[in-house]
C-alpha cells in the first residue's frame, strides 16, 4: 500500500489511497492455547482480539483491530505503534494482558490501517503496478494475495502474447482485472462497514487475518492460458508489487 515505486512515478500516496476506519495490528507466537485449525474472538465497541492458529498448528497468530478515522503515528516506530495498541486495550481482559506481553516481545510485528488503492490506471510508460501497490482491496476484502498472484500471472501472460509490446499488454493487463479488482474493492468497503457492528463475526475476523477466498461471495475470474511467441527480444518492465 505504501509504494515508493507508485509516489516516484504517479504521485503522492494521499492521492489513491482510502482509508476504511480501522487499523489492525498482527504478530507471530506460541500457540499457547492449544488451538487446531481454528481460532478466539475477543470483542468490545470498537475494538476486537483474535488468535488463530498457523503454521499446521505448530504456532499461531493474534491481531488486534480498533476503530479509528485517523492515527498519528510514524510507520517505522514499532514501539509507537505498539503503544496505541497497548492504550486502546489497557482494561480489557480475556486473553489481552497475555497478548499485549506477546505483541512486546514478538519476532514479527505490523501494524497500519486497513485501506484501499483506488487508481484510474495501473500503468505509466514502462512502469506497471501490481498488486496492493496498484489496487488493495483492504484486509476485509479477504482477496489481497489472490489478487497479486492473478495480476501478475495476467499481466505475465499479456506480455508474452503481446510479443514484447508492453502498451499492449499493459492495456489488456487492466482489460482484465478491472472488474475483478472493482467487485473485490466493494467487498472490502462492505467487511469494513460491518466490523464494528455492534462487533465482528468470526468469518469477518478469520477473513481478515487469514484472506481465505471461501469466505467470500465473488465470481472466480475466469484465468486464459497463454502461449509466448517463439521468439522475441525481452522488453525492459519494472513492476511494482505490494509495498514496493
Amino acid at each position: 500500500m505504501h509504494s515508493r515505486t507508485r509516489a516516484l512515478t504517479f504521485g503522492p500516496e494521499e492521492q489513491f489511497v482510502r482509508h476504511l476506519g480501522i487499523y489492525t495490528a498482527i504478530f507471530s507466537l506460541d500457540n499457547y492455547l492449544g488451538l487446531k485449525n481454528t481460532g478466539r474472538l475477543y470483542a468490545a465497541p470498537g475494538k476486537a482480539a483474535n488468535i488463530f492458529t498457523a503454521r499446521a498448528n505448530t504456532g499461531a497468530r493474534a491481531a488486534f483491530h480498533l476503530a479509528a478515522e485517523h492515527l498519528e503515528y510514524d510507520r517505522h516506530d514499532r514501539a509507537g505503534q505498539q503503544r496505541i495498541i497497548a492504550e486502546r486495550f489497557a482494561d480489557d481482559g480475556w486473553e489481552i494482558p497475555r497478548l499485549l506481553d506477546e505483541m512486546a516481545q514478538a519476532p514479527d510485528f505490523f501494524f497500519d490501517a486497513n485501506a484501499q488503492v483506488e487508481m484510474d490506471t495501473w500503468s505509466k510508460g514502462r512502469i506497471v503496478l501490481l498488486g496492493d501497490a496498484g489496487y488493495c482491496a483492504g484486509p476485509t476484502s479477504g482477496r489481497g494475495t489472490s489478487q497479486a498472484l492473478i495480476g501478475a500471472y495476467i499481466l505475465a501472460g499479456e506480455l508474452a502474447a503481446s510479443g514484447g509490446d508492453h502498451t499492449t499488454a499493459f492495456a489488456a493487463y487492466e482489460r482484465e482485472m478491472r472488474g475483478y479488482v472493482t467487485e473485490h474493492q466493494t467487498l472490502g468497503r462492505e467487511g469494513a462497514e460491518r466490523f464494528f457492528m455492534p462487533a465482528p463475526t468470526q468469518e469477518i475476523l478469520d477473513m481478515l487475518a487469514a484472506q481465505a477466498p471461501e469466505n467470500t461471495r465473488t465470481t472466480p475470474i475466469r484465468l486464459r492460458d497463454y502461449a509466448a511467441p517463439s521468439s522475441h527480444e525481452p522488453t525492459a518492465v519494472a513492476a511494482a508489487v505490494g509495498a514496493a
